[in-house]
This record gives C-alpha cells, structure tokens and sequence, in this order.
C-alpha cells in the first residue's frame, strides 16, 4: 500500500510540474507606436444638395414550375439516378414561390396487379415527397395522389413505354 501511495504522488508531483511549464506566460512585445501625420489645413468644399441615388432592385425571378417526369426503378419506389437532378431542380424553383402548392402524381406501368401498381404509385409519390422536403420544402405543400397503371404516357406492350409510365409527376395544385 505505502508504495503504491508513493507511487502515486510521484506521479501526481510530475503531472503539476509538467502543468506549471504549460502555463508559462509568455513576454509581451510593445508594438511600436505608427507615426503621427502631420495635419495640413484642409479647404471647406463647397457644400453641394444631396442627391438621391435610385437603388435598383431586381425584380424576383419567377419560378418555373414545367419539371420534367421522375422516373423509378421496375417494380421499386427506388428514385433512378437520372431524377437526382431533376428533384434537386424542382426544389430551387419551388423556393423561389414557398406559398406555391404542389400535386405529386404517382404512377406505374401495367405489370402486376391493379392493387399492387396502385400502392407502388403511392409509394413513389412519397418517395418524391421525402426528397423535396429533406431539400426544405415545406411538407404542407405537397400532397400525394396514386394512379397506378390508369395514365399511361406511352405504349405499356413496348419496354420503352413501360419505363417511361414508372413516373411521378409534379404539378401545381389548383
């Protein structure tokens, strides 16, 4: 015991001693003082009337609301990496009018069942509902409706028609 205590001030004494050469002040160096200049008598200017500057500001620029479709991975609520941009587009215009409502439609192609392509519309409106407001929109302002497979935009018998229908679709709320 007596030596662990031994030990233990030894310790403690070297912690202090280390601490004291840490808090050292250090010398403080005067700055020379700048030089003084020599004032010559100054002429009283003429006083003139003030005159008032028109300050221009520019007129708010006027949001575009015309966004392009978001598209979705098959089957997937999944955002492609295509619709990156175009959300983080979306939401810059729609903080330039934050008082703006929003309609986003979600929609799906015709494989699978109504049910199914009907709940896979909601949840990829709602995906584009979480992206916008984690961009800081306003939740308030974007409601979300489903379609499902009803509002095809092209030809669901060819892949490229399938994979253009796999959308949501925002819009201004009227």
């Amino acid at each position: 015991m007596r030596f662990q205590k031994t030990h233990l001030l030894l310790a403690g004494i070297g912690l202090f001693a280390f601490s004291l050469q840490a808090c050292k002040t250090k010398k403080i160096v005067a700055k020379p003082n700048p030089p003084v200049a020599v004032e010559k008598p100054v002429e009283k200017p003429v006083e003139k009337a003030p005159v008032e500057e028109k300050v221009e500001t520019p007129a708010p620029e006027k949001p575009n609301f015309n966004f392009a479709n978001v598209q979705f991975e098959f089957n997937s609520d999944v955002l492609k990496t295509a619709s990156f941009q175009i959300l983080d587009n979306a939401a810059k215009e729609m903080k330039k009018d934050p008082s703006a409502k929003f309609v986003l439609n979600g929609n799906s192609s015709a494989e699978g069942t109504p049910e199914h392509n009907m709940s896979l519309s909601v949840d990829r409106a709602n995906s584009v509902k979480s992206y916008l407001v984690n961009a800081g929109i306003s939740g308030s302002n974007l409601s979300v409706k489903g379609f499902g497979a009803t509002n095809p935009i092209d030809n669901n018998s060819t892949e490229a028609g399938k994979e253009l229908n796999r959308r949501v679709e925002i819009k201004v709320a009227q």
